[in-house]
């Protein structure tokens, strides 16, 4: 049952119209500035972000990063997949290991080389030493050389021929 005759009462406007008005439109004044300033703030980071990005692409166009980015671009843009290179691996650590077993073959060839050179020198310098030796004892034993040797102790050269002995039996 609806009753008719009870109604509440209509409050009073305690400031007028004009007034609610000018408030309304200040409000909207400064929720539209706030707006303003928000979508200038996020313009001001889109355009930071956007200078940013052209300094990381000039950046990326310089000799120093053009490795990474082309390694970088070859890895992410599918042209490698992660289950190729994964396939690859045992390849891969294969020829590493053929590598640094060339690096080592050829180290070690270079240290015999080294070895080699030195041994020829001393024997070189040891035939040197053997020749001067040689040649000095042959012209000690010639036999001037003995006899000014022997003339010292008091012995001389034979003048006359050795007789020859013979025994008659």
């Amino acid at each position: 049952m609806t009753n008719n005759t009870f109604r509440e009462p209509v409050k009073e406007r305690s400031e007028p119209l004009d007034e609610m008005l000018e408030r309304a439109e200040t409000d909207a004044v400064a929720k539209a500035n706030t707006k303003a300033k928000a979508d200038a703030a996020a313009n001001a980071k889109a355009n930071a972000n956007a200078k940013a990005k052209a300094d990381a692409a000039a950046k990326a166009d310089s000799p120093e990063n053009a490795s990474a980015t082309f390694f970088r671009k070859l890895f992410t843009e599918g042209v490698v997949s992660k289950e190729a290179a994964t396939r690859a691996l045992p390849f891969v650590v294969y020829l590493c290991a053929l590598g640094m077993f060339y690096i080592g073959n050829s180290h070690m060839a270079e240290t015999n080389i080294r070895n080699i050179d030195k041994l020829n020198k001393e024997v070189s310098e040891l035939s040197w030493q053997y020749k001067a030796l040689k040649a000095d004892l042959m012209f000690k034993s010639k036999l001037t050389e003995v006899a000014k040797k022997v003339d010292t102790l008091g012995m001389k050269a034979l003048i006359e021929p050795p007789k020859k002995i013979v025994v008659n039996r």
